[in-house]
Order: structure tokens, then C-alpha cells, then sequence
């Protein structure tokens, strides 16, 4: 009875401890699944010549960390660092450049520039790190309508754009496959949507449109022995697919770093996505998203 009522109280005990313990908003992993600090992660990020942070579109806690991020390069690389994102499109850059340059107002840039939804919540700060640093930013992304345009009929729609158009589209034609690889990242969309194969396989030309063009963007941008830090949803550069094999074609022999965020009830699960990414941002999964 008395070892009963001991053991009882250690068990106790151990659960008040563990629940008195501070939560953990995220934990930063190398590619081997050790446990790296901010500045170990950001060291190895400054030497690059290109970095792809991929993120979840609705974690706070990503969006955070690519501020700060941002924030820890430019203070290493000063005025060798661009910036650029997925979610600003190729045809706003001149809308862009003139808010950076304070030519026009904010409403005006907000009501011009086709901004993603969070843009107020999630993507504001970098651009206003940006601004107030005069730091390069480029709109990497195919305009809406192309890719749309490609996900109705393939790729081979974009032959009959105008010179004038196709300024905005990585050089054509653009390189395509269409494989079991390419099929397992939009498996889980297939089996949700009841997409079509000839459906499924507009959409990844669409996606390829997207990643041509963004690494097109890119190499057109590439600071003279400086850094450009990207943006983007990690399906975009996990695994170093996505943009990163256009980038190569563009501009061969690179230095490129990549990051992703991953949310996960255990860090211990990490093993299971190892190859994704250069570092990880894991955060806990009940941690709130912003949409």
C-alpha cells in the first residue's frame, strides 16, 4: 500500500512538472535532425548565393521567422542582399518599385498590386523591412491569369501571348515533364478535387509555369557576389524541386540554401522528412494559423 501511494505521488509529481514546463513555439533543426540555433542556422544561410525559405502559407510562426531571418542577412550582407516572393507577380514590379521608392501611397500599392489575402498580416513586414532598408525586392511570379490560362489548356497556350506578354513568363518553351514524381505532389489533390488525369496534368504544367518563372526572376536579379533570399511555399523548393532545377538551367553552378516549415505534434517525427530542406522550422501542430 505504502509503494503504491509513493509510486502514486512520483507519477504525480512527474505530471505537474511536465505540465509546469513552458511551451515551445518552434525548434530549428539541421539536415541531419540535430537541433541547430537561430545563428547556427543563419551562418550557414550567409553563405550562400541563393536562399528558398519554404513556408506554410498560414504559420505565424513561418512568416516570423522569415522577418527575422531577413533581418539577420541583411545585417550580415548589407546592400549584396534581394529580396524576393512568390506571392508579388512579375507584372507589379513596377508598382512595387514605386512604393518601395515612396512615389505612391500604401492604399494605393494595396489597391493595385493584387496582394494575397494575409498580405496585411503575414508578408507586410518583410516588405516594410524592405522599404525602410532600401533593400532590392523582385515580384518573381507569373501573373495570375497565365497560370490560370495554363491550367485550362497546357502550356503550349502561352505560344500565341504577345512579345509584350511573355516579358512577364520565363523564357518559352519551358521545360515540362510529367512523371510519377510529379504526380505524387499532387496526389492527395487529385483524390480531393476528382480531378481529371489530363486535369491533374494542366495543373502541374501550371506549377511549372510558376516555378520557370520565378527562377527566371531570380536569375535575372542575382546580386553581384551578394544574396538573394526567396519566398515561397515549400512545395516550391522542398526537396530541391520546384524552382531550384530552373534556376540551375538559368544560371548553372549556385550556391543555394533551402528552409521549410513543417508542423508537427512531435519534433521526434522529423525523421520521416528529412531530405526536404537544408534547415527546418518545426512548430507545434495545435500552434493557431492565421486563416
Amino acid at each position: 500500500m505504502i509503494k503504491t501511494l509513493v509510486f502514486s505521488s512520483l507519477i504525480l509529481s512527474a505530471s505537474l512538472c511536465a505540465s509546469a514546463q513552458s511551451p515551445v513555439a518552434y525548434r530549428l533543426f539541421d539536415n541531419r535532425g540535430q537541433e541547430v540555433s537561430f545563428t547556427q542556422m543563419t551562418d550557414s544561410l550567409s553563405r550562400a548565393d541563393v536562399v528558398f525559405i519554404g513556408e506554410n502559407h498560414n504559420c505565424p510562426i513561418a512568416h516570423w521567422m522569415e522577418y527575422k531571418i531577413t533581418e539577420d542577412l541583411h545585417g550580415r550582407r548589407g546592400p549584396s542582399l534581394v529580396l524576393g516572393e512568390e506571392m508579388m507577380e512579375a507584372d507589379n514590379q513596377l508598382i512595387l518599385d514605386e512604393y518601395m521608392q515612396r512615389l505612391i501611397s500604401y492604399d494605393r500599392f494595396e489597391a493595385e498590386a493584387r496582394l494575397w489575402p494575409n498580405y496585411s498580416t503575414d508578408y507586410y513586414p518583410v516588405i516594410l523591412y524592405a522599404k525602410e532598408h532600401s533593400i532590392p525586392f523582385v515580384a518573381t511570379n507569373v501573373p495570375r491569369r497565365y497560370a490560370n490560362a495554363v491550367s485550362q489548356e497546357g502550356l503550349a497556350c502561352l505560344d500565341s501571348l504577345s512579345d509584350e506578354a511573355k516579358r512577364f513568363i520565363a523564357p518559352l518553351p519551358i521545360t515540362f515533364s510529367y512523371d510519377s514524381a510529379t504526380d505524387d505532389r499532387f496526389a492527395a489533390m487529385q483524390m480531393l478535387s476528382r480531378r481529371s488525369p489530363e486535369e491533374m496534368r494542366r495543373l502541374s504544367e501550371a506549377q511549372a509555369l510558376k516555378d520557370a518563372t520565378m527562377a527566371w526572376f531570380i536569375s535575372r536579379n542575382l546580386p553581384k557576389n551578394g544574396l538573394f533570399l526567396h519566398i515561397n511555399g515549400s512545395m516550391h523548393s522542398n526537396s530541391r524541386e520546384g524552382i531550384i532545377p530552373y534556376l540551375l538551367e538559368y544560371a548553372p553552378g549556385l550556391n543555394i540554401a533551402t528552409v521549410t516549415s513543417l508542423r508537427l505534434d512531435d519534433p521526434a517525427d522529423l525523421t520521416d522528412y528529412l531530405g526536404l530542406a537544408d534547415f527546418y522550422i518545426v512548430v507545434p501542430e495545435d500552434f493557431p494559423t492565421s486563416y
